[in-house]
């Protein structure tokens, strides 16, 4: 009953991410270099980019081993934790100092991967559940 196409998208998502956070890293100290970023944001910004890198971990661990084990409550936890990492996403797409335009498309393909995932996670829970 374990999914694949979900198993795969765990797997590329975890590629993904380690791109994203990277990425959002490198503009993060750009934006300190080149704009005047207020110091205030500066800590909280980088403070929420760690805990989301935390909550990924997290997330495609309890997801993959989930998937594999064709357990609901780690797939459903995965779940769960899937809505702070969207809103964290959001948070990096609208809300932080500065948005440039790599900012707009890494978190748009980053949502779009979610809420793939957030289906195909529902359907292998209906699955294991019935």
């Amino acid at each position: 009953l374990s999914s694949v196409p979900l198993q795969i998208l765990f797997y590329v998502n975890g590629i993904y991410y380690i791109f994203y956070f990277l990425a959002t890293l490198a503009m993060i100290v750009y934006k300190s270099q080149v704009f005047s970023y207020p110091d205030d944001f500066l800590g909280p910004d980088l403070t929420l980019l760690l805990i989301m890198a935390i909550l990924e971990a997290l997330r495609l661990h309890l997801g993959s081993k989930g998937n594999l084990t064709e357990e609901e409550a780690p797939l459903g936890l995965s779940l769960v934790i899937t809505v702070s990492s969207v809103l964290l996403s959001v948070y990096f797409l609208v809300w932080q100092t500065y948005v440039l335009k790599a900012d707009v498309i890494i978190n748009a393909v980053l949502l779009f991967t979610y809420g793939l995932e957030s289906v195909l996670k529902v359907i292998a829970i209906a699955a294991f559940v019935s």
